[in-house]
């Protein structure tokens, strides 16, 4: 029973290091998160653009010695994995600078594999539950990531339907207040057509009566 216990503790802590973050970049804005890490972890940037704009950001990796590993522009999703090279804090920024107004919606996730040395010690020392745990808690983080990500995509969609439904239901107002304008107009174009021709009628009348 302790054994059982001690197994969900753990996997609990193992499950934790993949949980998946939306911020809001503001115009003009740029957020960044840093990870300090052993060298030779493995490391994983997943994002994608749940809401603002044309669902476009710019997304940068810089390493403890301040060069990129990584750098993309205007780009809606992506998946970036690699081994740090060096031992330090990596920083890695959302920047939507190139926005005049429009806040953008970020949903990301980093996950920090063990470190070598870690690996080292577990491999003198090997425990086949931990082992267990930790191929269940990777299985069980990627359908949460998986989870998340439907999730995204069925907001995204949906905001995109919304935003369809919205602009077809003004398009038909405005089709509407078309109709009825063309209506009144020629409605009153056909009064004073036959109110004109009246006019010309009794005219033509006392004209000839007066003739006589």
């Amino acid at each position: 029973m302790n054994t059982l216990y001690c197994g969900l503790i753990l996997l609990c802590f193992y499950i934790n290091h993949s949980v998946a973050y939306f911020i809001t970049v503001d115009a003009h804005a740029e957020e960044c998160f840093f990870d300090k890490v052993e060298a030779g972890t493995k490391m994983g940037l997943t994002f994608e653009i749940a809401e603002g704009g044309f669902l476009d950001i710019d997304v940068r990796i810089v390493g403890p010695d301040s060069k990129n590993i990584y750098q993309g522009e205007r780009e809606t999703s992506g998946k970036y994995t690699f081994a740090a090279h060096t031992q330090g804090v990596y920083t890695y920024c959302f920047s939507n600078k190139m926005s005049t107004m429009t806040p953008k919606v970020v949903m990301f996730n980093m996950a920090i594999g063990e470190s070598p040395k870690s690996e080292a010690q577990e491999g003198e020392n090997p425990n086949k539950m931990e082992d267990m745990i930790k191929e269940l808690s990777g299985s069980l983080s990627g359908v949460k990531q998986e989870q998340e990500y439907m999730q995204l995509r069925d907001r995204i969609h949906r905001s995109i339907n919304e935003s369809t439904n919205s602009r077809v239901v003004m398009w038909s107002f405005f089709e509407a207040l078309i109709l009825v304008a063309m209506t009144i107009g020629q409605v009153y174009y056909l009064k004073r057509f036959f109110e004109v021709r009246r006019s010309g009628l009794i005219l033509k009348s006392i004209y000839f009566l007066l003739t006589l």
